[in-house]
């Protein structure tokens, strides 16, 4: 009986010890570090940050709009710029690393992903604007919540978008360059505040 009683309590102080030294092998949250941008995304457990492009003078597009073609589309100003260079240094400092880099195809989401410089990013119709009808609300809605479904919840993704988009999904308003992040299971959503 003693035997047992003395293996048994070596056992545990082994187990109890080898717990302090490497830690759990599982957390209930997300991430570890200790930074504003990890607590948002563990409060809600995100697995989506909706990114609205950063500054584009202006509301809507020109009358001439056309997808294809830039010159005819709102674009960022120097401020805009700018902005998204920041965005990417505020991602890169704080070590958030994405699964998937999302964009609507208007030419200032794209800027806004390419000056982040986060790596590789591409278009999604899902993301696309509809404000002034210029692509069917409902199928773009349809085609977001199909990819959202699909997200994971140890996976995060950066979609970057429109006002009406994030809107529509979360319920919240942003001003540009400013970030809602989302959880996909559970519908819930939390603004990020960021100086810039």
């Amino acid at each position: 009986m003693n035997f047992l009683l003395h293996f048994l309590i070596r056992w545990f102080l082994t187990c109890l010890l080898t717990l302090c030294l490497i830690g759990p092998s599982y957390t209930s949250t997300k991430y570890e570090q200790n930074l504003p941008i990890y607590e948002t995304i563990n409060k809600i457990n995100a697995n989506v940050i909706f990114l609205r492009h950063t500054l584009a003078p202006g509301i809507g597009d020109p009358k001439n709009f056309k997808l294809k073609d830039c010159s005819t589309q709102r674009n960022l100003d120097r401020v805009g710029r700018r902005q998204a260079e920041e965005l990417g240094n505020l991602f890169r400092h704080n070590k958030v690393n994405f699964d998937e880099i999302l964009s609507s195809e208007w030419c200032r989401c794209k800027e806004t992903a390419a000056l982040m410089q986060l790596g590789q990013w591409k278009t999604f119709l899902g993301l696309n604007s509809f404000f002034e009808g210029y692509v069917n609300k409902k199928e773009t809605l349809r085609l977001l919540n199909q990819k959202l479904a699909l997200i994971k919840s140890d996976k995060l993704v950066l979609m970057i978008t429109h006002q009406v988009v994030i809107s529509a999904i979360t319920g919240k308003f942003v001003g540009s360059g400013k970030m809602v992040f989302y959880n996909s299971e559970t519908g819930i959503s939390e603004h990020f505040k960021w100086e810039k």
